[in-house]
């Protein structure tokens, strides 16, 4: 009977402590984001994540992506112009600083795509920028380097330590072409 009794008796749960420290949680959390920002009434940005955290109280404050984020940049017509897609990502809202990471990809309005592991962008001063090994797709070539500095649009750019170019080109246009100018310098 003894042994009944204390079998049944109350036993201690273990239980983990309780967060205490606000800045360890989010204010914000947000599941599966799929919204468009307006300029002016005029529809410019997709967003597409699928979770948004904002750590208001972390020093320094950010948001997090940290499930991937895409973001499409659209025309009047709603035609997409430029698009950004990363892993992960941070927004430092009080720096006004943008740390993307992983698979980072990018296509500006001329039609470049843009590869690396890691870039920031600083709205405050316009730059986007990186010093790690990025590859870069342009209609006529790829070219390697590691490392680069770029306006925000991502039109005009310096590359640092360039280690490799391949160039695109049609035999069989650029063989005529050739046979072309020589005929041309032979009739001079």
């Amino acid at each position: 009977m003894l042994l009944l009794f204390s079998s049944c008796g109350q036993k201690d749960k273990v239980l983990g402590k309780a967060i205490t420290e606000r800045d360890s949680l989010p204010i914000m959390n947000t599941q599966g984001v799929n919204t468009l920002i307006s300029d002016s009434g005029i529809t410019r940005y997709r967003i597409k994540t699928e979770e948004w955290l904002i750590f208001d109280r972390k020093r320094p404050s950010y948001w997090a992506f940290e499930k991937g984020v895409y973001l499409e940049q659209f025309d009047s017509l709603l035609n997409v112009q430029a698009s950004i897609q990363a892993d992960t990502a941070y927004y430092y809202d009080r720096e006004r600083l943008w740390k993307l990471t992983g698979h980072v990809k990018i296509m500006n309005r001329k039609g470049e795509r843009f590869n690396t592991e890691l870039l920031f962008w600083n709205e405050i001063t316009q730059q986007v920028y990186s010093d790690r090994k990025i590859r870069i797709e342009q209609a006529d070539k790829i070219v390697y380097a590691c490392g680069f500095e770029a306006n925000q649009d991502m039109t005009k750019w310096n590359l640092h330590n360039v280690y490799n170019t391949e160039f695109y080109f049609d035999e069989k246009s650029d063989v005529a072409a050739g046979s072309a100018a020589r005929k041309d310098s032979v009739k001079k």
